[in-house]
């Protein structure tokens, strides 16, 4: 049983993928000659014109999370951001995220109708805007086709996570990216634990030997999941899907992909690049539906990275269980709990601990990003925001065919979700199709071709 296949691409290794995962910043050599401070516009207390592509809670509160940038005093340099276009498939989502951001940046919003896209073609649309940057926050699915868009239009980026659902987009993905760094563009993704002051201090002492060698990691994301919304009388089947995107993965990737890659990200990032394999299982044991589309409602996945240390990784929706989102690493010399920002030694005793504070990642992410933006420096996280969402895709292939997979053969799979460029109507096919009985297909470990 397969879900659907791509054209044939060169597979990317985990070697290239490290080399690729460090930030990027200002310096590198650029088409040109110049570096990348000269190639940059240095914004200093010039208005930073911003555009939104999805215009759902996540783009809504990024959008919200970048104007607070012109506001806020005590980060410096800070200077005045303007809102000036909008897009999403949903009309009333675009109505929706005006109304929210207007109401708490009333002058930093700049929208005129004409300047509120919908459809499939709006990102393009936006992109043909006078903006300097442009917040990417649809359905993951579609990240690969918008970035490209946005880094062949010019424009800076503040990207969502996950970068990508399936191995092709990644690759995609990775590839508009290298011309982003050609071309001297800031690239941020949302992963915004890595923007958090307790997480920083918590992995610099981790990665400078605070509890010796590393063991193991435990990550977590068990909780409720999200709602559904029913389908309605006259709804196209790809309008159902898109409203409920987070059921269908090649709108998500599945909640291992779409939520849990915060978590893998972290011991990503303690470890200094992704594991090499992965095997897993999981299921459906609550959301068995056909209004819960095609993702399972729990993972647990074991990954290894190449020093052998492994990774142990948890992600469950279902009501009436045990809640946890954390990170936790244990050593040959104590051990610590990341999300906590606490460090133990041998004997079990605290012998650091942040403390209070440290935190709000999404709104910290949005003034690092603006304020060096305005010293003419940029830089880069795509790789990184690539490699978390490929190690998530990685756990989702090892779940669904109940086999032990590796990273090569995983970033080299041709195995498309589908095909987001063909898409231009609602009235159009949707990649997935139900039975007659309006159930979806499923991964059977076991069974189903995943590579």
């Amino acid at each position: 049983m397969s879900l659907g296949k791509a054209e044939k691409s060169a597979a990317t290794s985990r070697r290239d993928f490290i080399k690729r995962s460090s930030l990027w910043v200002t310096g590198g050599a650029i088409a040109g000659g110049l570096n990348v401070a000269q190639a940059a516009h240095a914004y200093g207390s010039d208005v930073i014109k911003i555009g939104l592509v999805g215009c759902g809670g996540r783009g809504t509160d990024a959008a919200v999370q970048a104007l607070n940038t012109a506001t806020q005093e005590d980060v410096k340099p800070n200077g005045p951001v303007k809102l000036i276009a909008m897009a999403d498939v949903f009309a009333d989502k675009v109505q929706g995220a005006y109304r929210k951001i207007k109401s708490q940046h009333r002058d930093l919003v700049d929208v005129p109708p004409e300047r509120r896209f919908t459809g499939f073609d709006g990102y393009q649309k936006v992109l043909d805007c006078d903006i300097d940057l442009v917040i990417l926050a649809t359905p993951p699915g579609f990240r690969p086709l918008h970035f490209e868009a946005a880094v062949y239009a010019g424009k800076h980026v503040f990207m969502e996570k996950p970068c990508a659902t399936d191995a092709p987009g990644v690759r995609r993905l990775l590839a508009a990216n290298e011309t982003a760094k050609n071309k001297g563009l800031m690239v941020a993704v949302g992963l915004q634990r890595r923007h958090e002051t307790k997480y920083r201090e918590t992995i610099a002492r981790l990665q400078d030997g605070a509890i010796g060698d590393i063991v193991c990691t435990r990550v977590f994301w068990n909780g409720a999941g999200v709602p559904v919304h029913p389908r309605r009388k006259g709804q196209s089947e790809l309008e159902y899907q898109m409203r409920n995107w987070y059921y269908f993965n090649w709108l998500c990737g599945d909640h291992i992909v779409e939520q849990h890659i915060h978590n893998l990200d972290v011991s990503n990032w303690l470890m200094g690049g992704p594991p090499v394999e992965c095997n897993g299982m999981g299921g459906r044991q609550v959301r068995t539906g056909k209004e819960h589309g095609q993702i399972y409602d729990h993972h647990f996945c074991e990954y290894t990275y190449a020093s052998g240390t492994r990774m142990y990784s948890q992600c469950r929706h279902i009501r009436g269980c045990w809640n946890n989102v954390s990170e936790h690493v244990q050593g040959t010399q104590g051990r610590a709990d990341i999300s906590g920002a606490k460090i133990y030694d041998a004997s079990g005793q605290l012998v650091w601990k942040y403390g209070p504070g440290g935190g709000g990642g999404h709104q910290e992410e949005h003034y690092d990003l603006f304020a060096t933006l305005r010293r003419g420096d940029i830089y880069n996280e795509g790789d990184y925001g690539a490699t978390s969402s490929m190690t998530a895709i990685l756990g989702r292939l090892a779940t669904y065919s109940g086999k032990m997979v590796n990273w090569d053969e995983a970033i080299g799979s041709e195995i498309a979700l589908a095909n987001i460029d063909n898409l231009r109507s609602f009235a159009d096919e949707p990649p997935l199709k139900p039975d007659e009985d309006g159930f979806y297909q499923i991964a059977a470990p076991g069974e189903t071709e995943t590579l």
